[in-house]
């Protein structure tokens, strides 16, 4: 891995002529996204992801930190024991010049011995699983993580309207795999990230993946395009 994504973050953190990166996936065309979003206040995210916040609760563990924001305004304004991972580390690099307290370069599936209140996957933090037959594992590690009556909270959104409706009114999906499946590409400053695979999930087949797996669900909140938060507790 180039780390393209951590560089971003670590160019618009330092001022190093932070540009643009250009991400796409297997059904979507290059589109441009600015670093500075990565950087957003609490006022600025979206409701879901406020939603997250305001629920969190006790030692939080947040999962593919990124920039550090939601972890920045937990520590912060919540004053709550956070710990930000991620797998870059430059961004893990952005996050401790930001001042998070506690940020490490970890890939949460080799994390052991840790238990948390609540686990934070947010920016659609289905897709670190990648792949739809990765859950069952996926679930059972943030379960090993969880403390006596803690919390997952992950947003995802049901990507199905990105697809062909026929004149049944059926939608056009892929015949093999599940249709949340994407190949995931970024691009920055000329350079191309090796592709990534990136699941997004709909609700009723998180809820079910949760049920299989010894996890209550429940929906909190839909956003206006597709996208939820949900809650997944023991």
């Amino acid at each position: 891995m180039k780390d393209l994504f951590g560089q971003a973050i670590y160019d618009f953190q330092t001022n190093n002529n932070p540009e643009d990166l250009i991400t796409s996936t297997s059904i979507s065309e290059e589109d441009e996204m600015s670093v500075a979003y990565l950087f957003r206040t609490f006022s600025e995210m979206p409701k879901i992801e406020q939603k997250a916040l305001q629920l969190a609760k006790g030692k939080v563990l947040d999962i593919g930190c990124g920039a550090g924001s939601h972890s920045l305004y937990l520590q912060n304004e919540r004053k709550l024991e956070v710990t930000a991972i991620d797998i870059s580390e430059k961004a893990i690099e952005t996050c401790r010049l930001r001042a998070v307290k506690n940020a490490f370069v970890q890939d949460f599936m080799l994390l052991e011995n840790q238990k948390y209140d609540t686990i934070l996957l947010m920016m659609n933090g289905t897709g670190i699983c990648g792949k739809l037959k990765k859950l069952p594992v996926f679930l059972n590690k943030l379960k090993s993580l969880l403390a006596l009556g803690g919390q997952i909270l992950i947003d995802s959104s049901d990507i199905i309207y990105m697809f062909d409706e026929d004149e049944d009114g059926a939608y056009e999906v892929p015949a093999n795999g599940y249709y949340g499946e994407l190949i995931f590409e970024v691009s920055y400053k000329g350079q191309k990230e090796l592709p990534l695979d990136w699941l997004y999930l709909d609700y009723n087949t998180l809820q079910n993946a949760a049920y299989a797996n010894g996890f209550q669900p429940e929906l909190i909140l839909e956003g206006e395009h597709y996208d939820y938060l949900a809650k997944l507790s023991i």
